[in-house]
Order: C-alpha cells, then sequence, then structure tokens
C-alpha cells in the first residue's frame, strides 16, 4: 500500500516538473543591450506572463546558489507567453545574468510579486523616468494610455547615451519629454525642472508617477507636494524573499512600517519617510562594494 502511495507520489512529482517546465521555462528568446552597462531579456514564461500586471516584479537568480533580487516586469506578452526583464549591470549578480545568452535558461524566476499599480482614467498622468528606471515606468504608461489618460511622459539620462526606450516610450505617451544632466540632447536640467514648468504654467496635471533613482523620486515627491498633486513612487529597498517573510524592503509610509514586497512597491510619494530609506539602503555598502569589486575585478 505504502510502495502504491509513493509510486503515485512520485507520478506526481514528475507531472508537477514537467508542467513547470512546460509552462516556465525561463528560457532566454531575446537579449538586446540597450546600453553600456543595460540588458534586455525577454523570457518565455507563460505562467507569470499570464497573470502580470503593470507595477509587478520578479525574484531572480543568476544561479542555485545566488543571491535573490528583485526586477521589474518591463513588459509581457499573454499570448505568446513571454516576460521581458531589464537590469543595469551593477553587481556580482546582474553580472553573471549578463553572460547569459538567447537560448540559455534563467535558473530561478519567481512571481509576479508586489501589488500593481493602481491604474484608472486619472486624466491627465504625468508619467516621470529616470535612468534604468524608464524600463520599468514603460508597462505603467501603456496601462494609463490605455485606461484612457492622457499621458505626459518625462524622460530623464545623465547623457544621450544613458537614454533608454525613447522610441517605445513616443508611442505610448501623448507628449514626450526628454531632459540630460549635461544638454547633450533634450532640454538641459533634470525632470524636475521639466514638471515644476508644467505646474507654474497651470497646466492639467492630475496625478504623477515616479521612478527612478531614490533622490530623483524624492525630487519630484517634494516638487509636488506644494501643488497638492498625487504623486506614486515605485520604491526599490533591500529585498531578500519578496514574499513578506523577512522584513528586509521594510519602509515607513505615513508613520507606519510597510513591506515594499507585498504593500507596493508602489507607495505616495508624499508620505515615504525618504531619509529613513536612504540610510537603510546604505546599510551593506561594503558588503556591495566587495561583490562589485567580484563582478568587475576591482575597475567599478
Amino acid at each position: 500500500m505504502n510502495e502504491s502511495k509513493d509510486c503515485r507520489l512520485d507520478a506526481a512529482e514528475k507531472n508537477l516538473r514537467k508542467l513547470i517546465e512546460n509552462d516556465a521555462s525561463n528560457r532566454i528568446l531575446r537579449k538586446e543591450k540597450l546600453g553600456e552597462t543595460i540588458v534586455l531579456f525577454e523570457l518565455d514564461n507563460p505562467l507569470v506572463a499570464r497573470s502580470a500586471k503593470a507595477g509587478q516584479f520578479v525574484i531572480v537568480r543568476a544561479d542555485r546558489r545566488g543571491e535573490r533580487i528583485p526586477l521589474t516586469i518591463s513588459d509581457f506578452d499573454r499570448e505568446r507567453g513571454t516576460i521581458t526583464i531589464i537590469f543595469q549591470i551593477v553587481g556580482l549578480t546582474t553580472a553573471q545574468l549578463s553572460q547569459l545568452e538567447e537560448g540559455d535558461i534563467v535558473p530561478d524566476v519567481c512571481g509576479p510579486l508586489g501589488k500593481p499599480s493602481e491604474i484608472e482614467n486619472y486624466g491627465t498622468a504625468v508619467c516621470i523616468g529616470g535612468g534604468v528606471g524608464i524600463a520599468f515606468l514603460r508597462p505603467i504608461v501603456k496601462a494609463l494610455k490605455e485606461a484612457g489618460c492622457r499621458v505626459v511622459t518625462i524622460l530623464g539620462a545623465r547623457e544621450k547615451g544613458l537614454l533608454i526606450l525613447e522610441d517605445e516610450m513616443r508611442k505610448l505617451s501623448d507628449d514626450l519629454l526628454i531632459t540630460t544632466d549635461d544638454g547633450s540632447y533634450g532640454k538641459k536640467g533634470l525632470v524636475t525642472d521639466v514638471l515644476k514648468e508644467m505646474l507654474d504654467a497651470g497646466d492639467k496635471v492630475d496625478i504623477v508617477f515616479a521612478i527612478g533613482p531614490t533622490p530623483m523620486m524624492r525630487a519630484v515627491s517634494e516638487t509636488t507636494r506644494p501643488y497638492g498633486v498625487k504623486t506614486i513612487v515605485s520604491l526599490d529597498p533591500i529585498m531578500i524573499d519578496g514574499t513578506g517573510m523577512c522584513g528586509g524592503c521594510r519602509v515607513t509610509v505615513g508613520g507606519k512600517t510597510q513591506f515594499t514586497c507585498v504593500d507596493g512597491p508602489d507607495f505616495d510619494g508624499h508620505l515615504v519617510d525618504w531619509e529613513e530609506l536612504k540610510i537603510r539602503k546604505a546599510y551593506y555598502s561594503t558588503e556591495e562594494k566587495i561583490a562589485k569589486d567580484l563582478a568587475f575585478g576591482g575597475k567599478k
């Protein structure tokens, strides 16, 4: 009797493994370099693709013993069963991922995780992306447009060579404005300069979504605060399991502790304790430097 039960369990496990392999292979169907250190993967993963929504993310590992890192789902295609992730090579894990090629398999992709962005017809939505955050902004811009919003997108980068997805974002937006720190493309200055000009001019702005470096998102939130414009930011604190168990990604929002992985990643930028977030993100700076030295041989 027990032997028969064991056989049934073995068969069930094999069937489950086969289902997972067929439905979530994580095979890299397309690899594209968007910049010197920015890489795009289109992955075969119908399981995640069928339920993914704008604003959600996946947890990825480069090998079975590697660290877990969160990567926002930049795009998904339910019919083809694919998801797109974009990452910047900044440490050991992203360096390892960047060595994979088309046809290779990413060992672990868990998701979709996090609360989806709240999408509705707000009226005029201003969407602001900085650096690699532009990739994470893309599905939100697309969803807002599909919901009937007028979408004004502001993209910022240090220089023209670091600007990504311009053509795609132009197609998705009603208006696209670009800034570069050095003035090599678009308007010289910061994304907040353009945003403030819009607000001072009395342009209709019903809501702002901002994704990018923490200082940028904080600056956007402070820019909109005097005008009372609701501002949603996507936070990226240290994250480990991505399911609310470890508490590593906790942030303070409106005086209350929130877990970014299950309560976010989207939060009201006017309520975020930005100073605490800044301190928490620097907790493992020494270890991160060691990881970078391992990845780049001390060159970065």
